[in-house]
């Protein structure tokens, strides 16, 4: 398996603070993979995905529990997730989709300390030999294609949403 790609997140130094803080205060949408931003959260591409197309939508407010959300917030946490789902079923024609949100390190968060939902989109046979017997995903598009294709329609998709 060749994934160069990886060797920056395995040397790399760890950013200091919360990397979706950071992406929220940046200003650079294409390099943070940022495909939407809406008044209270966003819409992101993983940097580190379990397959190709997967969506995250982080809440501005850094926040552990979903329970410490603003009601504006919650309501439009769940509006983009929807946005998001939309998106891939237009873009990439996924067989499903997964969803999720992992609260605090015991129930499988990576991140812990700022709540994200997680949208995953599942083909047919997109877990193989690789994942059972090597615990490695096969993931066939690159961040970037994956902004490419997503970005236009995400954005497209949000405005609508807006209007209704």
């Amino acid at each position: 398996m060749w994934a160069p790609w990886r060797i920056g997140y395995v040397t790399g130094d760890r950013p200091s603070g919360c990397v979706f803080c950071a992406k929220i205060d940046a200003n650079e949408d294409d390099h943070s993979f940022v495909l939407y931003r809406g008044e209270h959260s966003l819409i992101v591409l993983n940097t580190y995905p379990y397959n190709s197309g997967h969506l995250m939508v982080v809440p501005n407010q850094h926040v552990a529990d979903v329970t410490d959300l603003s009601a504006q917030a919650l309501a439009e946490l769940w509006e983009l997730t929807g946005v998001a789902v939309r998106a891939l079923k237009e873009a990439l024609a996924p067989h499903g989709v997964n969803i999720g949100m992992n609260l605090g390190e015991a129930a499988g968060a990576g991140i812990s300390d700022h709540l994200h939902m997680h949208i995953v989109p599942r083909w047919h046979g997109d877990t193989n030999f690789m994942t059972s017997c090597a615990e490695t995903r096969v993931v066939p598009q690159s961040l970037e294609d994956s902004y490419r294709q997503l970005r236009p329609v995400v954005q497209r998709l949000a405005l609508q949403s807006q209007q209704t």
